[in-house]
């Protein structure tokens, strides 16, 4: 077992857990074992196994997938206090995507058999583990309306606004990976971003992209200020 504290205290802010209570999170935290993984190195492949959930405490996970063409395409980037694999998890179905090191990681990380051993034991965690998976369901809704409803620019902020909260300033992501995150053409997103380049609200360079002004992004789509696409 491996800092069971430093794992509940990461649950307690996880939106998926927040809401089983400091008993319940405590239990499961008390589970947790630490992993640690080098730069590179694979965590797990789509396919295989869903067996255990995982809580990133340093460092950073790239989700992502590969086509028959050899391409590979990013889901998410998680980092510190992310909790992820509670899907697979639950139903113990395989992996549908790949997880990899982007950095040096230590996550902590909950199996699967433990984690149902526990809920045989407390039969109100799991019933609030049902409300919490039909929240995701009603979140994975608005981000499809999102995509459907709001224009380019309102979606390529509100991205780069949230992974910039999430891992720092300079983002290591390159503008197909984040042409897929909001449902657009690599192109199309490009021209936005050397749109706000030339005001001086975000820096490029090769998968990199530094947000120099958030808020700023945030009032394009208003002001009118990012609508070049």
């Amino acid at each position: 077992m491996a800092e069971p504290h430093n794992l509940a205290l990461l649950l307690k802010v996880n939106p998926f857990f927040a809401g089983l209570g400091d008993e319940a999170i405590e239990a499961i935290a008390v589970l947790c074992v630490l992993r640690r993984l080098d730069a590179g190195e694979t965590l797990f492949l789509k396919g295989d196994p869903g067996d255990a959930l995982y809580a990133v405490r340093r460092g950073q996970i790239r989700i992502a997938t590969g086509s028959a063409s050899g391409r590979r395409l990013t889901f998410n980037l998680l980092g510190p206090g992310d909790v992820f694999g509670e899907v697979a998890l639950l139903d113990g179905r395989s992996r549908t995507a790949d997880a990899v090191a982007v950095e040096p990681t230590e996550l902590y990380t909950v199996l699967r058999r433990d984690f149902f051993g526990l809920l045989e034991k407390r039969p109100s965690v799991a019933i609030r583990i049902i409300e919490l998976l039909c929240e995701r369901i009603r979140w994975m809704s608005a981000q499809m309306e999102e995509r459907a409803l709001l224009p380019l620019e309102t979606r390529l902020a509100h991205r780069l606004v949230a992974l910039s909260e999430d891992y720092g300033h300079e983002l290591h992501v390159s503008q197909e990976e984040l042409a897929i995150f909001v449902g657009a053409s690599r192109e199309s997103v490009n021209r936005q971003l050397q749109n706000w380049r030339r005001r001086g609200w975000v820096e490029l360079s090769r998968n990199r992209i530094r947000v120099l002004h958030p808020a700023h992004l945030f009032s394009a789509d208003t002001d009118g200020a990012g609508s070049s696409v």
